[in-house]
């Protein structure tokens, strides 16, 4: 197998870490703008098949001259460069893998890539990515679906989350404060129901879940839960549905502050003699501040409570991945989930284990038995609880 790996920031890290670890990997080309960055994660690690580039993706001819030396490509760059590099890869017959949304032009690309013989695989990181396929496994075990949560987290331990805010930064803190500003759409009791950011953090659509081997945790609505359904086959059946975010509790209170008072809107404000975008504000304050040390652990996890009937009764089936920080190489639970999986999903497509061509989904394409084996392979565990509903 010959992956390209673009992009090898924080999650990228760990994406190159598990191929440069895979025995059925034979060469990876990471290429990145930030070279001195790049060539010193290479330099750490213990092999000889990994050849750093310097890139800059705008350069279009250099990055159809790496994809021409490769299986697949894996993409880990800002989203302004991810729909290029899908039709380029389309392009040159090369598989595709990568960890954000899919965008609404990638249906007409997966119609290219299916003619071409290759796989487009968006949506595979940690959410979206490791939610769906449990999902989808769980969906798959009742005979009727009647209520679908998916949680997803990344939060310090107990023991490093030692800020006022009880949190620190182990995903783009830009993209997490833009999360803060997107709206929510929930299905309840069998109606649509679109919630402001304003709406989202109130307490009145807060819930709490006490997390195996976690904790308490305080949960709120975070992205559209309801286009999910057509995907999961569960349109018909299904009343209630969401997708929300973990955090300790009072997180949604102080966010919910900030959010009123103007502190994330990212429209600049005159300042003295400044224009200043007060998002951005927040931002270059608090990230110094929310950085994690070296001996400090993070939790990234994600928990499907799918709700139905099965054999006639009505019961829940659970899964939950709970992962921490490895101190041994550095890697956060975040990346290792993010950039780990990104990695599973490269070499099942050249490994044969995904055979379907085009578009995919996790939810749908991706092996379960055969995922969750690969994560547990890199020490990242899957619980299953069934219970009385």
């Amino acid at each position: 197998m010959k992956i390209l790996l673009l992009g090898v920031g924080l999650q990228g890290k760990a994406a190159l870490h598990d191929l440069a670890s895979s025995p059925s990997v034979s060469h990876v080309t990471a290429a990145d703008i930030n070279y001195d960055d790049l060539n010193t994660i290479v330099s750490k690690l213990d092999t000889d098949k990994v050849n750093p580039v310097r890139l800059d993706v705008r350069d279009r001819n250099q990055v159809s001259e790496l994809m021409d030396a490769v299986d697949a490509v894996i993409i880990l760059l800002p989203k302004d460069y991810r729909l290029d590099m899908a039709r380029l890869a389309v392009e040159k017959g090369v598989h595709f893998v990568e960890t954000s949304y899919a965008m609404p032009e990638y249906k007409d690309l997966g119609r290219q890539a299916a003619d071409k013989g290759i796989t487009l695989l968006p949506e595979l990181g940690l959410d979206p990515g490791i939610d769906l396929v449990l999902a989808g496994r769980a969906i798959n075990e009742l005979d009727e679906v009647q209520e679908l949560h998916a949680y997803g987290t990344g939060v310090p331990e107990p023991e490093a989350a030692n800020n006022p805010i009880k949190y620190k930064i182990s995903w783009t803190f830009a993209g997490v404060l833009s999360a803060y500003q997107r709206p929510a759409r929930i299905l309840k009791d069998g109606q649509v129901v679109v919630l402001t950011p304003e709406k989202m953090f109130d307490e009145e659509y807060l819930h709490y879940v006490n997390v195996e081997d976690v904790g308490l945790m305080e949960a709120y609505f975070n992205g559209d839960a309801v286009k999910y359904l057509d995907i999961f086959g569960i349109t018909e059946s299904a009343q209630t549905t969401g997708r929300y975010t973990l955090r300790w509790p009072g997180h949604s209170a102080f966010w919910q502050k900030m959010s009123g008072l103007g502190f994330l809107q990212d429209d600049s404000i005159q300042v003295g003699d400044a224009e200043i975008s007060p998002r951005q504000f927040v931002h270059d304050l608090l990230s110094p501040q929310l950085q994690y040390k070296e001996d400090e652990r993070d939790i990234a996890g994600i928990r499907i409570d799918a709700r139905g009937i099965k054999d006639g009764k009505r019961v829940r089936i659970i899964y939950q991945m709970m992962d921490r920080r490895d101190l041994e190489t550095g890697l956060l639970a975040m990346q290792r989930t993010v950039g780990y999986t990104a990695s599973i999903g490269a070499q099942m497509i050249l490994r044969g284990d995904i055979q379907k061509r085009g578009l995919l989904t996790p939810s749908n394409d991706v092996p379960s038995d055969i995922f969750i084996a690969e994560l547990e392979k890199r020490g990242i565990k899957i619980s299953r609880f069934e219970k009385e509903w």
